[in-house]
């Protein structure tokens, strides 16, 4: 490798490097410990201080110096790995460089020149592969490192590198952390010992920021079971989102692969660099302000500035950040007052001059409000800039949102509903005044003047003010406006008019699959309400969750989206409950409803640290936390409606679009809390359930103004006056009190550190479900090799035939797929016959055979069924089907072609088909030790079965001449075979020859071809001892499975075998077979019956030779 050149000093490493070829103006040098007499005392020196150094001496000990005579300056210009490098680019020196030498006068001229060529070789090479690197020339002696210590495919991209300390038991190993696309390397080299590990992204379970007694900082890595520390880093912080971008690429790319596929930026895994991932992290910058601001996904984060805001309520200038997205500006403050609005480009009406003294602007707004901000370093930029953003947004679709709301509901479908459902089925009843009532009104007078100080719709402001009025509750007035106006939807809806109205009239008599549960799921949502007795809120609640999984055919339809879009529906109009729905689904509860409903399980994950954090003594009284999560899954995925009686879990709802899953964790702590005492005591899990579901029934909301008729009965009547009531507002109000502290920024922190365990707990699941399907044994290892080996094939390329024909609704275990290739490979490790000289070919037959739906993929339990013949009989009917259709059927160097009328059983071989079947047994007993006794019964039964056809033959046409010729003719055709040959033979291609034969043949009958049923071939195998001992041998299963956990990797790292390689040379082995056989053919065709002892001598003497 040429390297940048670099001035050294030769008397420093004299001792060092052993000079082998010099000349006047160049040097190549060995280090010492290498190449011949390296080792002992000096090469365990050398190689740790080189390893220590990160000197890449330790994977090229040879290189090329410049030098001039008159000069005691060297130049280090070439490294190599081998010998055989290093002399590659001496040679190259010698005939393009040392010529051209004599004509410069100047020593500078010559060095200069040969510099001039080097960095021109240097460039030539990196231009494509490293020029998106920060320091290109020492990332390239990076990467001949990584390249040498780890031996992966080459197609494996090297993202960065860092110098550490691995903790291997309690001894710290000093050396580098290498990490890729796809995998944690790490190598030390300490006087001899050398550590070396490698642990791809997507076997990782945990991953996080430490610090003990010992380790000060640290980062953890949890394994395959196996816990690893990383110290010692200069810059952990950087490191550790590195790591955690890299491991959450890897489970999007692997296992999430709908949420990658909506990433376009997460395309090619081949080109992330380290520059890249400083990208990935504007990305997830931009997704937290999405979620902080409750923003579409279209936005992105463009700017941001430090400023002051003058707030009118307050009196005051409030410090914060001003946040600018393509059609929004937002502002949130950092002194702790907990003040933030959100302002669409289609709201501001005018930005006034700046002012250069206050370094301030002035932003005019709807309604005849105005916010300045002050101390804006840029502030005439972010004027101009806020202009022109206004230019662009000021279409008439982004007018007012109450304009456009107004116009959405004069021009919607007169199928759907305009009105909130509960002022249909419960209007109120303004002369009512009872105590309930007029709280209600009180409420309403409340946030009225909140409104007048704070503004109202979209750029009102949201302060703690706010939230006090949002614990107390939301009046059933204003509720569907709060809904929209906190989730976000209000801005949906605004920038898409009409797509809902266009969405209803797609979507209406659609039948899909998502549809037929949506209908069997409408009347069970809610059904004791009013509202959903009726035609009206079933035909409404039709309309939006079919709307919705036509716009989303990912996630479609699951439980538990009836019973909130329900809630949705009862005080927000039909539109407005469609993108609220939108809003849940694809911001505030992200992959909650999917398949697998990963989010839902992640936030039990995050529950579970806050129970461990908040509530100790819980924690020291339940042996198991786990029993948390399974009870708690319905709260998050209903947001307690399920749970509680419906008047109360609106305000819960409430809260959830204000704070977020915040508000949910924290209510959740608040009712194991109150209940401590009760659940300590618990024998069971059962008991512990009781308590809980005893303690939702008493939660009650005693300020809402609904009639009896309306509010949800308990579930417990019987047993409902045994608890004390408790009153949701109370229940709130002591959760924000004691559990209010919780940082969103910490939940989403939380959140990432869990999904990889969530994950990989699913998997494991997932793997022992699969596992308990089939009676094998160490199947847990078997799995972890299929599904390693369907990784591989998606590691290097995003064309690999698993993701390309990746169907998400299909079983989970149908997910992990293998093409031929990857199952060629697998199948080599595994198969019993290691001598075997057709691999390729049986390793074919045995791939078509088993793909079931002949898709060209097969899944485990496709990989399991080829497995579960244990029986000597059972065997030998898998190798017998092998050579029948589809086994052997017709396949070209690319693509699988199979043929309909190919794929019918059979129960009898033809004749090139037991031909085959014959060599293929030839081929599977070469190199066994009794291969000279296994190959003379092989032929005593080939003789005696051919003995016996030609009988039945004769018996049949006693009249017809012998058809011997044709059989020997077909015999040897099939001997002088190569391999790729043997595997495009089919039944119907011969039966094709045939056919067009006797077309040519004129007037000559057809011959008739003779076959053998498996019953037949079992019975004479059966008598001999020899091949029922080779079937019968007990193969050490454990002891194959981990060869090939140590071997799959490297497999990868060559030449994938395809169908092209089939070609491939014939071994003599293989002729010697073939030759055999067809001697042993040709002798019993054209011999007589009385001839038949001296054959078998002819054929006993043939083998034995």
């Amino acid at each position: 490798m040429w390297l940048k050149p670099e001035e050294i000093l030769l008397k420093n490493a004299f001792k060092l490097w052993v000079t082998e070829k010099d000349n006047e103006y160049f040097i190549l040098q060995r280090r010492r410990g290498y190449g011949e007499g390296g080792g002992g005392l000096t090469g365990l020196l050398v190689g740790t201080l080189d390893t220590v150094l990160d000197s890449t001496s330790k994977v090229a000990p040879y290189r090329i110096l410049h030098h001039t005579p008159d000069s005691q300056v060297y130049w280090s210009i070439a490294c190599g790995v081998t010998k055989e490098e290093i002399v590659q680019h001496w040679e190259w020196l010698q005939q393009n460089i040392m010529r051209t030498l004599s004509v410069f006068d100047s020593s500078e001229d010559i060095t200069s020149f040969v510099q001039g060529k080097i960095r021109g070789l240097i460039a030539e090479e990196g231009k494509t592969s490293l020029v998106l690197e920060e320091d290109p020339e020492k990332f390239r002696e990076a990467l001949l490192r990584f390249e040498k210590w780890f031996e992966l495919p080459s197609e494996e991209k090297l993202v960065t590198y860092y110098s550490c300390s691995y903790w291997k038991g309690k001894v710290p190993c000093q050396g580098w952390l290498y990490l890729s696309t796809n995998f944690l390397c790490f190598y030390s080299y300490l006087l001899g010992s050398e550590v070396k590990l490698v642990i791809s992204w997507d076997e990782i379970w945990r991953l996080e920021k430490t610090s003990n007694v010992i380790l000060t900082e640290s980062i953890h890595v949890l394994a395959h079971g196996e816990d690893h520390y990383f110290s010692m880093l200069l810059h952990l912080n950087e490191t550790f989102v590195i790591m955690e971008q890299l491991a959450d690429y890897s489970i999007k790319r692997l296992f999430d692969k709908e949420a990658f596929q909506r990433e376009p930026a997460l395309s090619d895994p081949l080109q992330i660099t380290k520059r890249y991932l400083k990208g990935l992290e504007a990305h997830a910058k931009s997704d937290q302000f999405r979620a902080f601001f409750r923003l579409p996904k279209e936005e992105n984060l463009l700017e941001v500035h430090e400023s002051f805001l003058w707030v009118p309520f307050n009196h005051y200038n409030t410090l914060g950040k001003i946040c600018l997205s393509e059609n929004y500006l937002c502002f949130a403050s950092q002194d702790g007052s907990q003040c933030h609005i959100i302002i669409p480009m289609r709201e501001v009406v005018n930005v006034e001059k700046p002012d250069p003294s206050s370094r301030a602007l002035t932003v005019c707004v709807r309604g005849k409000r105005a916010l300045r901000f002050s101390e804006v370093r840029d502030y005439q930029r972010l004027a101009n800039t806020i202009r022109s953003r206004c230019g662009i947004s000021a279409s008439p679709q982004h007018s007012a949102s109450s304009e456009v709301t107004h116009s959405l509901h004069n021009n919607s479908s007169k199928a759907v509903s305009t009105e909130a459902l509960m002022t249909v089925f419960h209007p109120q009843d303004v002369e009512n005044l009872d105590p309930k009532m007029l709280k209600e009104k009180m409420k309403e007078q409340s946030w009225n003047i909140h409104f007048s100080e704070y503004g109202r719709g979209t750029s009102m402001f949201f302060t703690r003010k706010t939230r006090d009025l949002i614990v107390r509750g939301v009046p059933e007035a204003l509720r569907g406006e709060l809904w929209m106006l906190f989730s976000g939807a209000v801005n949906d809806m605004a920038t898409h008019p009409g797509y809902y109205s266009e969405l209803v009239e797609q979507s209406l008599g659609t039948s899909t699959l998502a549809t037929d549960e949506i209908e069997r799921d409408l009347h069970r949502s809610l059904p004791e309400h009013p509202a959903f007795q009726s035609d009206t809120g079933i035909s409404a609640l039709r309309r939006v969750l079919t709307a919705y999984a036509y716009r989303n055919p990912k996630i479609g339809y699951c439980q538990a989206m009836n019973i909130l879009t329900s809630v949705l529906l009862l005080y927000a109009k039909e539109e407005e409950a469609f993108w609220l729905l939108v809003a849940v689904c694809e911001r505030m509860l992200p992959d909650y409803f999917n398949r697998r409903i990963i989010g839902a399980l992640v936030d039990q994950a995050v529950f579970e640290d806050l129970i461990r954090e908040n509530l100790p003594q819980l924690v020291e009284n339940m042996t198991d936390l786990s029993f948390f999560s399974s009870v708690s899954l319905s709260w998050f995925l209903t947001l307690f409606i399920s749970v509680l009686p419906i008047e109360s879990a609106v305000n819960v709802v409430d809260c959830f679009f204000y704070d977020g899953i915040k508000a949910i964790l924290q209510l959740g702590l608040a009712v194991l809390d109150y209940n401590m005492e009760a659940l300590v005591c618990c024998h069971d899990d059962a008991e512990a359930v009781t308590i809980l579901n005893k303690f939702f029934d008493s939660v009650t909301n005693k300020d809402s103004p609904l009639p009896p008729t309306v509010q949800q009965a308990s579930v417990g009547n019987n047993e409902k006056t045994s608890h004390v009531k408790v009153d949701i507002s109370e229940l709130i109000r002591e959760a924000y009190e004691k559990y209010g502290s919780i940082r969103s920024e910490d939940v989403e922190s939380s959140r990432k550190r869990n999904k990889l365990y969530v994950i990989q707990t699913l998997e494991d699941t997932t793997k022992q479900n699969v596992v308990s399907e089939f009676r094998l044994i160490d199947l847990d290892e078997l799995y972890n090799l299929f599904k390693r080996q369907h990784f591989l094939s998606c590691y290097w390329t995003m064309k690999s035939p698993a993701l390309l024909h990746h169907d998400p609704s299909l079983a989970y275990l149908e997910q992990y797929q293998l093409g031929f290739q990857q199952f060629s490979m697998l199948f080599s490790l595994l198969e019993p016959w290691a001598f075997c000289t057709t691999k390729s070919t049986l390793s074919l037959w045995v791939f078509r055979l088993i793909d079931e739906n002949q898709d060209g993929l097969i899944n485990f339990k496709e990989f399991c069924c080829a497995l579960g013949a244990g029986s000597f009989t059972n065997k030998l009917k898998f190798l017998f089907k092998l050579h029948l259709p589809p086994g052997e059927s017709f396949v070209d160097d690319t693509t699988f072609c199979f043929d309909s009328k190919m794929t019918s059983s059979s129960s009898s071989s033809s004749q090139t088909q037991f031909i085959q079947f014959s060599k293929t047994l030839y081929n599977i007993f070469h190199g066994d030790p009794e291969e000279e006794s296994l190959y003379r019964a092989v032929a005593h039964v080939t003789s005696l079965l051919l003995r016996m056809e030609e009988v039945g033959r004769r018996l049949q046409e006693p009249s017809s001449p012998p058809a011997t010729t044709a059989a020997a003719d077909t015999a040897a055709t099939s001997a002088e075979e190569s391999p790729t040959e043997e595997a495009s033979t089919t039944p119907g291609s011969s039966n094709t020859s045939g056919s067009q034969d006797s077309q040519d043949a004129g007037s000559d009958p057809p011959e008739t071809e003779w076959s053998f049923s498996f019953e037949q071939v079992l019975a004479s195998l059966l008598n001999e001892p020899a091949i029922v001992n080779f079937f019968e041998r007990p193969v050490d299963i454990h002891l194959k499975l981990g060869q090939a956990k140590v071997a799959q990797l490297r497999m990868s790292v060559k030449q994938t075998v395809g169908f092209s390689s089939l070609s491939g040379r014939r071994s003599s082995a293989q002729t010697r077979h073939n030759f055999f056989l067809f001697l042993t053919v040709l002798l019993i065709q054209t011999c007589s019956e009385a001839e038949i002892p001296k054959i078998h001598l002819c054929i006993f003497i043939i083998g034995v030779s």
